[in-house]
């Protein structure tokens, strides 16, 4: 039985549910606008409307697929890493990194909604200061071997970094509102170039990771174990590492910081579907597509014609599950402890 109180599924039926909740959201994301859902119909006939579908609905939907896509395979992949469930795409510092590098941009650009609608400059430095603070992040801790260290250096430079976002928003006061955008994470300004890079990021991911997943099998044995099964546990932390990195700077640079997506997804999937790695690290890619895909439609018509942050969303509903599966392994052990003590003499 799962922790959601519901017999697991066979991995390959979880994708095919995946697959197919992937494609209706798609189909329904080209009629979700800002006067909520619109038949498709009149696309086929007015060639305005063809267009708004075209090139603003369908890159959207396909975007936030892919920047979830992305988000839930970094969590997987740190939580495979440093064996921690709470782990999740910004534990080395990259959304602190991200944050700073976006507000130094603005800050250079000018600041203001122009400045932030130079997506490729906007892009290009959240891309770099998530990579950035991922390589401080090793460099600080001397490298890959140690776990701990590198966790305690990730939160180092989560903190730091932070800092200096907050400070250089206090010297910039008009960098602040083009910041918001970012910070709560949002799809609205995905096209199909933004998807193009996507998916090709979680492409190379994906190859980085997948044939690595014995080795995160392994880990979850403990290091000693995995050194002992003959595992090349350095490269392959390198490995996996470049592959959480990328994965990471690639969906913050699009969508911002989108939060829970990356930590809730390779939960869910355990909870349905508990398998190696083998399967968990394409399923978890699959659900946090889902995930922030159908957040993203939701987003899109709840406050209609005003556009929800995706990200307010998502800490919503990631918030919530977390807080349930909580309170269901806290009463899970609260009967254990109750049912040993009435079993004492």
């Amino acid at each position: 039985m799962s922790i959601l109180g519901t017999s697991s599924v066979k991995p390959a039926w979880l994708a095919v549910l995946l697959g197919s909740l992937a494609a209706a959201g798609l189909l329904l994301g080209a009629g979700a606008g800002s006067t909520g859902w619109q038949a498709l119909s009149q696309a086929w006939s007015d060639d305005a409307a063809w267009q708004i579908v075209r090139d603003i609905r369908l890159p959207r939907s396909a975007g936030a697929w892919l920047a979830g896509g992305l988000l839930g395979l970094a969590g997987a992949l740190a939580q495979g890493l440093f064996r921690n469930p709470l782990a999740d795409p910004f534990l080395l510092g990259s959304a602190s990194g991200a944050s700073l590098a976006v507000c130094v941009w603005l800050s250079l650009a000018g600041g203001g909604a122009l400045a932030a609608q130079s997506l490729l400059g906007l892009t290009g430095a959240a891309f770099a200061g998530a990579l950035g603070a991922v390589l401080l992040t090793i460099a600080l801790s001397r490298g890959v071997q140690n776990s701990l260290r590198l966790l305690l250096a990730g939160v180092i430079v989560g903190v730091v970094l932070g800092a200096l976002s907050s400070w250089l928003g206090l010297l910039r006061p008009d960098v602040l509102q083009a910041m918001q955008g970012f910070l709560l994470g949002s799809t609205a300004f995905v096209g199909w170039p933004a998807c193009l890079a996507m998916a090709l990021a979680l492409l190379a991911a994906s190859a980085l990771a997948w044939p690595l997943a014995r080795v995160l099998d392994a880990l979850s044995l403990g290091e000693g174990t995995a050194r002992s099964l003959g595992m090349p546990l350095s490269l392959a932390r390198w490995l996996l590492l470049a592959a959480f990195a990328l994965a990471t700077g690639a969906a913050v640079a699009q969508v911002g910081l989108v939060a829970f997506v990356g930590l809730a997804a390779p939960h869910l999937v355990r909870a349905l579907a508990p398998v190696a790695h083998r399967w968990q690290l394409p399923l978890a890619t699959l659900m946090g597509a889902a995930l922030l895909l159908w957040a993203d439609l939701l987003a899109r018509v709840l406050m209609a014609p005003q556009d929800m942050p995706v990200g307010v969303l998502t800490a919503v509903i990631g918030g919530g599950y977390l807080l349930l599966r909580m309170s269901r392994v806290a009463g899970v052990s609260h009967a254990a402890a109750s049912s040993r003590a009435g079993g004492l003499p």
